[in-house]
């Protein structure tokens, strides 16, 4: 099958290769992103493979369909960019990755974690410059203190896991709370609790209607005052404007992203010779008490391995019987 993917990187065209090595498939790289003005690249090709931030909406999906495309394969968990009604109503098959490494996004979310609390990021600048002073640098033990984890999937379970190991408490927020978190000794509680009592709240939630600025201005008032915040999920589960305006009172202590609701005419490609065109990103980069990161939690060897060997077993899977290994559609999730 011919497969036009999109948002090609070095690393993705490396590991998607070794993943084909048998060539059964053809790939047509490309590096532009998948909008309604990119979707004719895919002209001559089955399937489409796209990334978080390409565009799968109703007119980009019909354009899709008029080419001849049949199957969308995500190299990604999430799947909020696509409109699954429209693909159903055009016959378009869409398969993701459900999971790939949950440890590496738990991981990179405690290496957020720890750089805003023992003052990582600054330290490392000024060593670099020759100074040695601690003043600004104070932090505090992790041990006995409160983590609220929204969102109990493999990945909040993995980063629970991980916070437990440090000897916190662990509270959790999911309208379907696991046994094995609740084996390992997390405790569920609604939401409101977890903004109350939690020294840390991380979000690894998927994006849905339900999710969609689930933390908002509201939400951080109720917060306990100077408490940590986590988002390695969705960047639309937060309110951006809103954590600017709680990091001016100093309601928000300390904030760590991975990922940013404008993200996609940002993240994954070089700007550094651009001045910033956001400037709601660029007043948080502002902040000595945010740690920011360009959507690399993912971004290890082994989940880069497992996405591409998902993505082409989704392709195999159609080939073999029309329907993706891991399909998502309207009807699955009903």
């Amino acid at each position: 099958m011919r497969v036009a993917v999109f948002s090609t990187r070095s690393y993705d065209r490396q590991f998607l290769n070794q993943a084909n090595a048998d060539q059964r498939h053809e790939f047509l790289f490309l590096q532009s992103r998948l909008d309604a003005s990119t979707l004719a690249t895919a002209s001559g090709c089955q399937a489409v493979c796209a990334f978080v931030n390409d565009q799968l909406g109703a007119e980009v999906l019909r354009g899709l369909h008029a080419l001849g495309v049949r199957l969308v394969v995500l190299r990604s968990a999430g799947f909020n960019q696509v409109d699954l009604a429209t693909a159903a109503e055009l016959g378009i098959a869409i398969g993701r990755v459900p999971e790939y490494s949950p440890h590496a996004v738990a991981e990179h979310t405690v290496a957020l974690l720890l750089t805003l609390n023992r003052k990582i990021h600054r330290a490392h600048a000024r060593v670099r410059e020759g100074n040695f002073a601690l003043e600004g640098l104070l932090g505090f033990d992790l041990y006995g203190r409160t983590v609220g984890v929204v969102g109990t999937g493999k990945i909040g379970r993995c980063f629970a896991r991980i916070m437990l190991g440090f000897g916190c408490v662990v509270l959790a927020s999911d309208p379907r709370p696991h046994p094995e978190a609740q084996a390992m000794g997390v405790r569920y509680a609604p939401l409101a609790e977890l903004l109350q009592h939690s020294d840390i709240l991380s979000l690894h939630c998927p994006l849905t209607p339900q999710t969609w600025h689930m933390i908002d201005a509201a939400a951080l008032a109720q917060m306990k005052p100077g408490a940590m915040l986590l988002n390695t999920s969705r960047g639309a589960v937060v309110d951006t404007p809103a954590l600017i305006t709680a990091l001016k009172s100093h309601q928000l202590g300390s904030l760590g992203l991975d990922v940013y609701e404008e993200e996609a005419d940002l993240f994954f490609r070089d700007l550094s010779d651009s001045a910033l065109q956001d400037d709601v990103f660029a007043r948080l980069l502002t902040f000595p008490n945010v740690v920011v990161t360009g959507h690399q939690a993912f971004f290890t060897e082994d989940a880069l391995r497992a996405i591409a060997q998902t993505t082409l077993a989704n392709v195999d899977s159609f080939m073999a019987t029309g329907v993706p290994l891991h399909a998502v559609s309207v009807e699955r999730l009903a």
